[in-house]
């Protein structure tokens, strides 16, 4: 895993080495622990985990003690090396949703909001939630956020908020929530301390990854009154601010999980070589070499698309396209060398005895969350629609 030195600054490529170490020598033993479970690991876990990388500097690594952030480019590097065990995120607090909320709290927040909501969470003494998707069944916000149904009701110095909202990560254990609703001048944000009685978590679904704590909610929200100060920003400017958040969060979901397949391809590679089948090493079998051949052409591949994007980020663009492009494209390549290294390892590949087994899982759920592939290819459709109309000089 090497990088140009003229794109990484030393300090990045420092704080990238320290947690790819970290990540190696103490959190992947928790791999094993048994305080996992289906919903993600135990809140005394996580402490634990956090508490050895703020021993080991690595706590909220990509922001430096000053406030700045590294670069996108130099985030890719580091949040890839955390990504090395799905369990190094959390640890070293570069994790979903906290890194998203993190970055929206940091450019949109005041000085107050930031104090009170930010601070905790880049300290990893707090972990957040976001609210925004809604119950299906409601005709609730999923992938197409204007279908937002959360109310938003100004009644003084407060807000009055209503609706239920499903598949928020890690809602159970958080401290901090940023609850999207909508009100009479259009959608908004508002920072929640949590736990809160007005938020009732009515259960925790049973899903495919089992990585992140607290799981995936479905939440009721019945006259939660937050007080005007804890809107974020300006009231209406909800969607415009969750596009601050939009493209670098897709882009960071495709950094972590880099990691974590490039750590499946080491595992596939290391049993293909050491495992010996009909005379010969596995390796030597063509449907197996050509398989790890072909994922470390698609290994390549994602990163020179996640930096590119990471680049288009850095020169101050927000990226939408580009983001949306390299979720897509990352999250079903990804997709596709996890599935060859299940694959390569044969029965061993869908046991619990190595980590693949559960990143594929967690890949297969990256896929749809932060948009399904296909709405992301959708979007990128009609753009392309669009700009070949303008060309003609025509209209739909």
């Amino acid at each position: 895993m090497t990088q140009a030195a003229r794109t990484i600054s030393p300090q990045a490529q420092k704080i990238a080495d320290s947690v790819e170490r970290f990540v190696r020598d103490e959190i992947v033993p928790y791999e094993k622990d048994p305080r996992l479970g289906p919903h993600g690991p135990n809140e005394e876990m996580v402490a634990e985990m956090r508490d050895r990388a703020r021993a080991a500097g690595v706590m909220t690594p990509h922001i430096l003690d000053d406030g700045t952030h590294l670069t996108h480019l130099e985030t890719a590097l580091v949040l890839r090396r955390s990504g090395l065990s799905p369990l190094g995120p959390l640890a070293c607090n570069t994790s979903a949703p906290d890194e998203g909320n993190m970055f929206l709290l940091g450019h949109v927040g005041n000085d107050d909001i930031k104090r009170r909501f930010l601070a905790p969470i880049v300290s990893g003494e707090a972990r957040s939630a976001f609210f925004m998707t809604e119950p299906a069944a409601d005709g609730g916000a999923g992938s197409d956020p204007s279908m937002l149904q959360t109310t938003a009701v100004r009644d003084g110095d407060e807000w009055v908020i209503n609706g239920r909202k499903a598949f928020i990560t890690g809602a159970q254990g958080a401290k901090v929530g940023i609850v999207m609703a909508k009100s009479e001048e259009g959608a908004n944000m508002f920072l929640v301390d949590l736990p809160d009685p007005a938020i009732t978590i009515e259960r925790v679904m049973d899903t495919i990854d089992n990585t992140m704590p607290g799981g995936h909610s479905v939440v009721a929200i019945r006259n939660l009154r937050v007080p005007h100060g804890q809107l974020l920003g300006e009231p209406g400017e909800g969607f415009r601010y969750a596009q601050v958040r939009l493209g670098p969060a897709r882009l960071t979901h495709c950094m972590r999980w880099l990691g974590a397949c490039d750590r499946a391809q080491e595992i596939a590679t290391e049993y293909a070589v050491r495992r010996r089948a009909f005379g010969q090493r596995l390796v030597d079998h063509e449907g197996v070499g050509f398989k790890l051949a072909d994922n470390q052409i698609d290994l390549k591949h994602c990163e020179l698309m996640i930096d590119w994007c990471a680049g288009v980020l850095d020169a101050g663009d927000p990226g939408i396209t580009e983001s949306s492009m390299t979720k897509a494209h990352v999250g079903e390549t990804l997709f596709r060398v996890i599935d060859r290294c299940v694959q390569v390892m044969g029965g061993t590949g869908v046991t619990g005895d190595t980590i693949v087994e559960r990143v594929f899982r967690e890949i297969r759920a990256f896929r749809i969350y932060d948009g399904p592939t296909e709405v992301h290819k959708w979007s990128l459709a009609k753009k392309i629609k669009r700009a070949e109309l303008t060309r003609l000089g025509e209209t739909d």
